[in-house]
């Protein structure tokens, strides 16, 4: 049964909360962080219109354990979903769990309407359980699961939990309706239909993540600028265009020019100043990370499924007119497992789950550090072929530690991009981390720390010992 929310302001005004989630976007992919290829105006005018974080990270650096994260307050080591479908010890998807409670059961208990539009990704295998509507969404348009979410042009979407068929889409001959654009024009309706009344709009787009495609119109303006060639693979399971830097850039592009509509919208209906629009990516680059073209992942090291900076450390801004101070950039050190008690006080409500891990970033938002709390670290674990491998960060302080292999040390405040490992030089402060990696996560079956090499050893062992179960009678 679900706990409502317990109201500490019903006099304030309760702001509409639209927050939009890129995929696969690096922190260096945006022209506020440092790309200078890409062209972006509408993303570089919300940051220069309200606040910039430097020092945010997502959930996780793949995708379903990072949304899970976000949606529930909980960070990797208390999370019911902590990987991908497929990497568990029994090698079946792990989904949120019965009436688990996010921040849309916690808005909408606070007056909202509630949609999420575009990529779910936590409804996976073959039944219609842990769809949107079982974690307080009234509305829901778009993929169901994290895989079909893949392709641009896919037939088959969902209206709440009903199949919606998209009848002149054919993802392998990439034709019919961008599935980009049936979201954004999705969410801009939605907006007009509630601009009544407070609502919080999830909007999780799949750009700019494989497979690599993008109606012309959005290329043109790269078409002629003499950059390098990337030959792209045209024959796998991603059916991506044939060749990248273009595409790549004009996905982004596309991105950008829809987020500019998004705000256009917002002053057309006069509720501009009374909503706030936060834009985020779910994990690191995987298209490219650095050394290539786009240096996707800026400074750092790593990308998508690494727990080094450019796995995790991704883009976070935030525009509230007359609320947030335009122009601002906040080194505050701050997560995805913040947002849900970040949107309840926003809302003017506390948390009904008490033990969450999540902090409001409500007071760094609106210009008082003084009063901004602060995490004592940051904590986050990766559940795949390399795993697990787990991380965690104190203050200026970060370990990477693989269960295969030395335990890596850095200073962050000098070495963003992880180059120095100091775990040899520092052995007070290798312990001091190590014995708060001890403590930091609760026991989760699906998800234990063995390799997952000896995971799937153990699935194949009890799939051999099943069949000869069933032969002896």
């Amino acid at each position: 049964m679900l706990i409502p929310c317990l109201s500490f302001s019903q006099n304030e005004v309760k702001p509409n909360i639209i927050f939009v989630m890129a995929d696969d976007l690096g922190y260096g992919d945006l022209g506020c962080y440092g790309q200078t290829n890409t062209k972006m105006p509408n993303l570089d005018r919300m940051a220069s219109e309200g606040i910039k974080f430097t020092n945010h990270y997502s959930g996780s650096t793949v995708c379903m354990p990072s949304r899970a994260s976000l949606l529930t307050g909980y960070h990797q080591g208390n999370a019911s979903v902590r990987g991908n479908p497929v990497w568990t010890n029994s090698g079946k998807p792990v989904n949120l769990e019965p009436n688990e409670i996010t921040v849309a059961n916690e808005l909408k208990g606070a007056g909202y309407k509630t949609a999420v539009i575009g990529k779910w990704g936590l409804s996976e295998g073959n039944t219609n359980q842990n769809m949107p509507s079982a974690h307080g969404f009234d509305y829901f348009l778009g993929y169901k699961k994290h895989s079909h979410a893949h392709h641009y042009y896919w037939d088959t979407l969902y209206r709440n939990n009903e199949p919606y068929i998209l009848k002149d889409n054919n993802y392998g001959l990439k034709q019919g309706k961008y599935t980009h654009d049936v979201f954004i024009n999705e969410a801009l309706h939605y907006i007009e239909k509630e601009q009544d009344h407070p609502f919080f709009l999830y909007l999780a787009l799949t750009i700019p993540h494989l497979e690599l495609t993008v109606p012309e119109d959005s290329k043109e303006p790269y078409q002629n600028l003499d950059w390098p060639k990337r030959k792209m693979n045209t024959k796998g399971g991603y059916k991506n265009d044939a060749e990248g830097n273009t595409t790549y850039a004009g996905m982004i592009s596309r991105m950008d020019r829809d987020m500019g509509r998004l705000f256009d919208k917002l002053k057309a209906l006069g509720i501009d100043e009374s909503t706030i629009v936060i834009f985020t990516s779910d994990n690191g680059p995987e298209y490219e990370s650095k050394d290539l073209f786009f240096n996707s992942n800026g400074p750092f090291k790593g990308g998508k499924r690494d727990l080094y900076e450019g796995g995790i450390r991704i883009p976070f801004i935030a525009r509230y007119p007359g609320k947030i101070e335009a122009g601002k950039e906040s080194d505050h050190l701050s997560a995805f497992w913040d947002f849900l008690p970040t949107a309840c006080e926003l809302a003017g409500v506390t948390p009904s789950n008490k033990d969450i891990n999540g902090i409001s970033f409500v007071s760094e938002l609106f210009g008082n550090q003084k009063k901004q709390q602060k995490h004592d670290f940051l904590y986050w674990e990766f559940n795949e072929r390399q795993g697990p491998i787990q991380a965690i960060r104190k203050d200026d302080w970060k370990l990477v530690w693989k269960l295969e292999g030395d335990p890596e040390l850095y200073n962050l405040s000098v070495d963003q991009a992880e180059s120095n490992n100091l775990a040899i030089k520092n052995p007070e402060k290798l312990q001091d981390m190590l014995a708060l990696l001890k403590d930091v996560r609760t026991e989760h079956s699906e998800f234990p720390l063995e390799t997952r090499a000896l995971a799937y050893k153990k699935r194949k062992k009890n799939k051999s010992n099943n069949t000869n179960i069933k032969k002896t009678f």
